[in-house]
């Protein structure tokens, strides 16, 4: 009898544990690279068309003030895996190829939280966060400490960039398909090997660079920084979408029976440009709309993947992307010409590198269905709480040492709220910072060019404080300064005390 007992009341243990399990949703997060507020067609594009973000936007949840961390995309993504600044710690500006792996390997991560909740955790695309020890990683053995080591189960990657070297994929710990025979070699301070680079025979590129750019050439592109060997382990630009999807697909028919959490961090629309063939002219905007065209493929894929798979209902899709946008970024491949009245920044001043508001504030769609009801929201949020979020969601609770700027928005990603964070920092690539609170946004007073000639985009670096009502004046074009200095004293002191704020880097 006793021996029943124990079984009877062990078979409803076992149950509850299932239905737990079954309630956690699976988490597609899909992070695009350098995809402005206006690109996408459920933002307002006319000019280009993203039927699948559309239908994700219709089916969901669309945020019109989320923000990512940074103008730019390495301390992005180290805001968004470790629910802190990057401009607290040093060295987490946009990393060259060969960078070691920025992130400690003994602090809590996003994947890290999902993980100790019983998530198969993978990453897919783009990762720029640096891999390997001090002094940066062995490409020919074992490239580690990197994702694993920080709560990823699987990851595929490209190390850096696709316009930085070294230009191949690695898997887990190892380069894929690389030959011992032919070793690779990376370098970004001279010249390795005898590859051939832009700048001394600009006659073997397809596509020609127009500032920097001009180093080793590879699949008739060149490169940031030097790099020989490696040729059976080369990508190709033209392959990148349709293997990183795939790799996606992959991981989430593998992990179907939950929960997992897949960072599909796409490379879409990041430089260079050179979509698929199936792409290549689709768009009337030359490169850089196919390749918004091809980004929105890729969004299709995973969510006919999720539908075949009767996984849909079960999982909670994320769209954003690390940073506004930039038209031209170091190609001559036809963006700013072939633009065609299309603003990639929409009602935004600023982009990319910018402290204007173009450089973080992101499209940010969230789609649970039966859990997130279809709307739109003007709640304002940041990247870096999905951190916190997600560990709530997993009913797990952070030390207040921990994801330090990481606030637990969970009702507010999922719309059972409207409330706002109480603030959300923005952070511009020459390190200015801004405070946005309510309509208000302050920026701070630093040194740099006020316009970047190269990209061609306003930074808002002036030696003198601004301040903007973004209720009235989204575009951020008169400064308040002078009107409410109380405010600026105001925004100013809270800025400098989030700052100072102590806790772990």
């Amino acid at each position: 009898m006793k021996t029943t007992s124990f079984f009877f009341l062990l078979g409803i243990c076992l149950s509850c544990t299932v239905v737990v399990a079954q309630q956690k949703p699976n988490i597609v997060l899909i992070y695009a690279d350098d995809l402005g507020y206006g690109d996408i067609s459920c933002n307002g594009a006319t000019k280009i068309h993203t039927p699948n973000i559309d239908r994700i936007a219709k089916e969901g949840l669309q945020f019109t003030n989320a923000h990512a961390s940074s103008s730019t995309c390495t301390p992005s993504r180290y805001s968004l895996l470790t629910g802190a600044y990057a401009w607290r710690k040093t060295g987490t500006g946009i990393a060259p190829g060969d960078a070691a792996l920025l992130i400690p390997t003994d602090r809590v991560t996003l994947p890290g939280v999902l993980q100790k909740a019983g998530y198969k955790t993978g990453v897919v695309g783009k990762w720029h966060l640096g891999l390997g020890p001090k002094g940066g990683p062995d490409w020919n053995g074992d490239i580690k400490p990197g994702p694993l080591e920080i709560g990823f189960s699987y990851s595929f990657l490209l190390p850096a960039t696709g316009d930085r070297v070294p230009c191949v994929y690695v898997e887990n710990h190892r380069i894929v398909g690389l030959d011992p025979a032919d070793p690779i070699q990376v370098s970004y301070k001279g010249p390795v090997g005898n590859d051939p680079t832009g700048k001394e025979h600009p006659e073997l590129l397809k596509m020609k660079y127009s500032h920097g750019h001009d180093q080793t050439i590879v699949n008739g592109v060149s490169r940031i920084g030097y790099m020989s060997g490696g040729k059976s382990a080369r990508w190709v630009d033209e392959e990148m979408a349709d293997v990183l999807t795939g790799k996606v697909n992959q991981f989430i028919e593998a992990s179907k029976s939950g929960p997992f959490f897949v960072y599909f961090s796409t490379h879409d629309i990041h430089v260079p440009r050179l979509p698929n063939s199936r792409f290549a002219g689709k768009s009337g905007m030359g490169p850089r709309g196919d390749a918004i065209l091809q980004l929105d493929w890729c969004v299709g894929e995973v969510t006919k993947t999720l539908d075949r798979l009767g996984l849909t209902d079960k999982t909670l899709v994320i769209i954003s992307s690390d940073n506004g946008p930039v038209v031209d970024d170091g190609y001559q491949d036809d963006a700013v010409t072939k633009l065609n009245g299309h603003k990639p920044a929409g009602p935004l001043r600023g982009g990319k590198y910018s402290a204007f508001d173009a450089g973080t504030r992101v499209p940010f769609i969230v789609r649970w269905p039966g859990k997130v009801k279809p709307g739109t929201s003007d709640a304002l949020v940041s990247q870096v709480d999905l951190l916190a979020s997600f560990a709530a969601l997993t009913g797990q609770s952070l030390d207040k040492t921990e994801a330090r700027d990481s606030f637990n928005m969970i009702n507010t990603f999922l719309g059972k709220s409207k409330k706002s964070r109480e603030y959300v920092i923005e952070h511009a690539l020459n390190g200015t910072l801004s405070l946005l609170q309510n309509s208000w946004k302050y920026i701070e007073p630093s040194n740099g060019q006020a316009f970047m000639p190269e990209v061609k985009i306003e930074t808002g670096y002036t030696p003198q404080p601004q301040l903007y009502d973004l209720k009235t004046d989204l575009g951020e074009t008169k400064n308040l300064v002078g009107q409410y200095p109380e405010i600026v004293t105001k925004l100013s002191a809270l800025l400098n005390a989030i700052r100072e704020k102590e806790g772990t880097n």
